[in-house]
């Protein structure tokens, strides 16, 4: 029996002129992808629903769907990453809806990460405290320099704070929890309850915290007081992007219905500044369509992820071969003939076709081939 040695030595790819191979070997979107061409349909569609959000500040939901590889979950790690330049949005991203609501609302407090929802506990304390004393911080640095200095004191803040913060969230213990997180003695259990992770009474108690986030409804209620919150401050919205939203079908039919429901109430009472957008199989919404008529007419539209065509994949593969090229050559050294091969291949899947690019550039580097033709693509493959 033989046996192999493991280097790391690296492809030449500069008789094409790349600096590496773009493409993924591994065609898992990215969280920030660097690399997007989108079907005109769906951006269009994408842009007028995040639009009307942005500008009017009116709740609008869009599922986005499409076969396995076709790129729903690449549209929307693409569109999240564009709004999350922006810095009067929250966006939060969930990867797949888990068995409930209380399951997509933990995933997203996540996402947003505790510095994050801390910085907001900061930047509504600064509020406050520009409202009921004489010390006027305009952001959450200044604010937390201003405790940390002493010349703030929260003892006379938070009082005030959480009574605030109370009325306008309807949620006192959302309230106390969003307080609490500056806190050093208590955030991370603030932190906790935040997330839905669940904390023992006592550690409830300390922060006088009266109720358990433990199930759907408490979920939603709590998101709900998360966007009012945000929306006090100066928010636009909240962007919420769920994933594999097809994954529902493997629940029994009465938790199904609890998530869908439960979807549905916080769409109903979030007209203002939430935008909720899906990325699901068509088969699943179709039946979620036929069956569940409440939920699906609350969406407002859908758009689907159709295959890559002749011209789509010249399109996608020069838009990936530009990223580690000083000049734009199209599909340069890819043929005509091989991208044929390719599309014929994957049969139009987007995420075979770009592991049937990576796969054929290293096939062709390793042979030093002048262009990487269809006998190339053949051996890749």
């Amino acid at each position: 029996m033989t046996g192999f040695q493991l280097t790391g030595t690296k492809s030449d790819y500069s008789r094409y002129n790349l600096q590496g191979n773009p493409f993924p070997y591994s065609p898992v979107p990215d969280d920030e992808p660097l690399v997007y061409c989108g079907q005109e349909h769906v951006t269009d569609t994408i842009r007028t629903t995040v639009s009307t959000t942005l500008s009017t500040g009116k709740s609008r939901h869009l599922v986005i769907t499409g076969k396995y590889g076709n790129g729903k979950s690449h549209t929307l790690k693409y569109t999240r990453s564009l709004l999350r330049n922006r810095d009067d949005v929250v966006v939060g991203y969930v990867s797949q809806p888990g068995d409930g609501f209380l399951d997509i609302y933990h995933e997203f407090m996540y996402d947003l990460g505790f510095d994050r929802v801390q910085r907001l506990a900061y930047e509504y304390l600064a509020r406050v405290t520009s409202e009921v004393t004489d010390i006027s911080p305009e952001s959450a640095d200044e604010m937390r320099a201003l405790l940390d200095d002493g010349e703030a004191l929260l003892s006379e803040i938070v009082p005030e704070a959480v009574q605030r913060l109370s009325d306008v969230t309807e949620f006192a213990d959302f309230a106390r929890a969003i307080v609490h997180l500056v806190y050093e003695d208590t955030n991370l259990y603030a932190w906790q309850w935040l997330t839905a992770e669940g904390i023992r009474y006592e550690q409830r108690k300390e922060m006088e915290i009266h109720s358990a986030l433990d199930d759907n409804t408490t979920g939603v209620r709590a998101f709900t007081a998360l966007k009012k919150m945000l929306l006090e401050l100066g928010y636009t919205g909240v962007f919420v992007f769920i994933d594999e939203f097809e994954s529902i079908s493997r629940l029994t039919p009465k938790d199904e219905q609890a998530v869908l429901n439960s979807i549905r109430h916080l769409m109903d009472q979030n007209s203002a500044g939430l935008c909720l957008l899906f990325g699901c199989a068509p088969e699943v919404w179709q039946d979620v369509m036929s069956e569940y008529h409440a939920f699906s007419e609350r969406i407002g539209e859908e758009v689907a992820l159709k295959p890559l065509t002749e011209e789509y994949i010249r399109e996608l593969v020069a838009a990936y071969l530009n990223t580690v090229r000083p000049d734009d050559i199209g599909i340069e050294p890819f043929t005509e003939e091989a991208l044929s091969e390719i599309l014929r291949h994957s049969q139009g899947n987007i995420r075979q076709a770009l592991a049937a690019c990576s796969r054929t550039l290293d096939r062709g580097a390793a042979k030093e081939a002048p262009h990487l033709t269809t006998e190339i693509v053949r051996e890749a493959l």
